[in-house]
């Protein structure tokens, strides 16, 4: 948007409460909001986590045996999740839209439930497989819907603590998961006498934050950009007035509503003018029109430049190798010179404890920091760490016996490695691809974004067992490259999109193509006609009213 607009822009950011702690606490009705839907976040943290512990305890290595025992196998069994999580991001960018970011929530609540069911019940290696594809399944669609969620409901000077607060969950849900399988180890004994119960319980607990979230989202608003999209605009300002805690009228809520306004009639009227063909509201329509907007993700050169930033930064977060830490820490801390199950899950614990302490301070300053020099840190620290672990292991891994030092060093810096991905990777690169797509193709921007980040999270699951086997120290060289790769790549190529309204990110991406003077005239004639210019002019400010009624194209 140009001229008067730009004004209005600036106004609202003048209008706009403050970043980080203080921005929480003034913006509480949003953070609550956030936090209760951020158990899908949990979710996924408990699922990931639990299973790390519950593949090295002896009654599941009994039972699942014929899958366990070889570590092309063992890599399916933990990788399948990844899987199903790819398959239901795919999804999900459709039933966002469709659906609507709430109710997406709810049924990927209910596959995740069924998946739970299946796999506390397994008695073969075939239900865990069957069971985790279908959790896959729950926990992919809630890794996009729930950022997606959070985003679009928080406020623009908060909103990156707000979507931070699901790598705080996860991480939370980590540790839970990490302690809960330390205790439950003990159940009828640590040795061959373990009962069953001890992997069945842990998995079992998903179902309780699952059932939670599937009903309390039930009582939460819709996010208001979605309303606008479906054109239910008294919804959507009532939504951010309650949200935001000012009345209807007051400027800031007025702004912000009549910016996303502005957004979707620019693309609604472009996507006329693109497609006429396509606007009889019929579902083949509605349904090619989904289908040009994936790819005009592909054909659009700024769309497309989002599309590569989304998916790389989501590679390089599983290529640092933080989950074949969490899914196999007992092995790699056996692998350091630890010795005994009880020793593994405890290092393991503290794996879960100091990511989740490292996330919080990204939640709370991560608005005034920025994104990049927090993800650009965490990259060189996390290769460092990847570095120093693979010399002493490359050194020592004939001999931890006599040299325990050494082992228990290089587990210090596996720790240091999840601080360094607790306060940057993890909740970072969420918050920046739930923020650079426009309205219209933000659902399918970011499933393309967050099927990247399972494609290569189920590739690190599956290989990582046998890296382990051929590679050795390797494996940490060359989760050490990837990592400081990483860092290069946000530094050079990624911009900065703090304190940003998800509607000014265009300015950001160059979003110019198309648009030319007759783009820019229709821009501002819609700003004209919806009141957002007056803001800044002075004038007569508009009202949802005022166009409801008033031709599009």
């Amino acid at each position: 948007m140009a001229g008067g607009v730009d004004f209005a822009l600036d106004r609202r950011r003048a209008l706009a409460g403050k970043s980080g702690w203080v921005g929480l606490v003034h913006n509480r009705r949003v953070f609550l909001i956030t936090i209760f839907a951020s158990l899908g976040g949990l979710l996924y943290g408990y699922n990931q986590g639990v299973f790390s512990g519950v593949l090295s305890m002896k009654s599941f290595e009994s039972r699942m045996a014929s899958a366990v025992d070889n570590s092309g196998t063992k890599g399916w069994l933990v990788a399948i999740l990844e899987l199903g999580a790819w398959f239901g991001v795919l999804c999900t960018g459709y039933l966002a839209d469709k659906l609507s970011r709430k109710y997406t929530i709810v049924l990927a609540v209910i596959i995740f439930c069924i998946g739970v069911v299946v796999q506390t019940s397994a008695y073969q290696p075939s239900s865990i497989y069957g069971g985790r594809f279908i959790t896959g399944m729950g926990v992919g669609s809630l890794s996009m819907a729930v950022p997606l969620y959070n985003a679009e409901l928080a406020p623009p000077e908060v909103r990156g603590s707000l979507v931070a607060l699901q790598q705080l969950a996860i991480t939370f849900g980590i540790m839970v998961s990490f302690w809960i399988d330390y205790g439950t180890n003990y159940i009828g004994g640590t040795g061959a006498s373990q009962s069953e119960a001890a992997w069945r319980i842990p998995l079992a607990l998903q179902l309780v934050p699952a059932l939670i979230l599937g009903t309390g989202i039930l009582f939460m608003p819709f996010s208001p950009r979605w309303l606008v999209n479906q054109q239910r605009d008294d919804e959507a300002l009532q939504v951010l007035s309650r949200t935001r805690g000012l009345p209807p009228d007051s400027d800031l809520v007025q702004i912000e509503f009549l910016e996303i306004k502005a957004q979707y009639l620019f693309e609604k009227e472009t996507s006329a003018l693109k497609f006429p063909q396509y606007q009889d509201g019929t579902s083949r329509s509605n349904f090619l029109l989904g289908v040009y907007d994936y790819l005009s993700l592909l054909r659009t050169p700024t769309l497309f430049r989002r599309v590569l930033i989304g998916s790389l930064t989501m590679f390089f977060q599983q290529w640092t190798g933080v989950n074949a830490i969490l899914y196999y820490a007992p092995s790699i801390f056996t692998d350091l010179g630890l010795t005994g199950n009880t020793t593994n899950l405890l290092a393991t614990g503290v794996v879960g404890i100091v990511m989740f302490l490292a996330t919080i301070p990204a939640v709370l300053y991560v608005d005034k920091v920025g994104r990049k020099p927090v993800l650009v840190s965490g990259a060189f620290i996390m290769a460092a760490c990847h570095l120093i672990v693979a010399v002493l292991t490359g050194l020592y891994h004939n001999s931890w016996g006599s040299h325990t030092t050494a082992g228990w060093v290089a587990c210090v810096f596996v720790w240091i490695f999840s601080i360094a991905f607790g306060y940057s990777w993890g909740p970072c690169c969420w918050i920046l691809v739930a923020e650079i797509w426009p309205l219209s193709i933000r659902g399918k921007g970011l499933s393309i974004a967050a099927s990247s980040n399972w494609m290569n999270n189920f590739i690190v699951g599956e290989v990582t067992p046998t890296m382990m086997t051929h590679l050795g120290f390797g494996t940490f060289v060359f989760f050490g490259a990837f990592s400081l790769m990483g860092g290069i790549f946000v530094l050079l190529f990624v911009p900065e999109t703090k304190g940003l309204t998800l509607e000014e990110m265009d300015a950001v991406f160059g979003d110019r193509e198309g648009l030319g003077v007759a783009d820019q005239e229709r821009q501002a004639e819609i700003a004209n006609r919806i009141g957002l210019a007056a803001y800044a002019e002075g004038g007569d400010k508009g009202s949802p009213e005022q166009y409801e009624d008033e031709p599009k194209v």
